[in-house]
């Protein structure tokens, strides 16, 4: 649903980070990694580019730690 969004003028992915912690919190299996949403991103047709909170753009740090999914659960480690 975000990647269609992103077609109808939406700019970003950030709700989806908010989403997925509330309803990780409230106990569901399924977690959507960075590399998840960045991937999602790009087949959608767009480049992923992290901004900070002031909405300027900046590079993505390197060796960032990814969450690892398990495939079996989809459980977030």
């Amino acid at each position: 649903m975000a990647q269609v969004c992103l077609h109808a003028g939406a700019n970003d992915f950030g709700s989806i980070m908010i989403e997925e912690n509330v309803v990780s919190a409230a106990g569901a299996a399924f977690r959507f990694t960075a590399d998840g949403i960045q991937q999602a991103i790009r087949d959608a047709g767009y480049t992923p580019q992290l901004r900070n909170q002031q909405y300027e753009f900046r590079d993505v740090p390197r060796n960032i730690l990814q969450q690892e999914l398990n495939r079996e659960s989809m459980i977030v480690d």
